[in-house]
């Protein structure tokens, strides 16, 4: 499994990418070659249960998160606070 691959730093990034809004799970999965589930199993893991479930109340539908459900006009998947990586 890909996930137990990941360092601490990409670990911490991968948890950034997904609390930001406009960042889809599709441009996760492009950068670290992990799949949707799999970014919600590091945020189970990683975060504590309270702030696990607030996050997935606000993802879960979300369709700034998903790329297929965005509008066309969406353009970026990258936050303006966001260094080049």
């Amino acid at each position: 499994m890909v996930v137990n691959k990941l360092n601490i730093e990409e670990i911490d990034r991968v948890i950034e990418m997904a609390w930001e809004d406009r960042t889809p799970f599709d441009a996760i999965s492009r950068q670290f070659g992990i799949k949707e589930q799999e970014v919600i199993e590091i945020m189970r893991r990683e975060m504590k249960p309270s702030s696990f479930r607030m996050w997935r109340k606000r993802v879960q539908g979300r369709s700034t998160k998903h790329q297929k459900k965005r509008d066309d006009s969406v353009k970026r998947f990258k936050s303006n606070n966001q260094r080049n990586i």
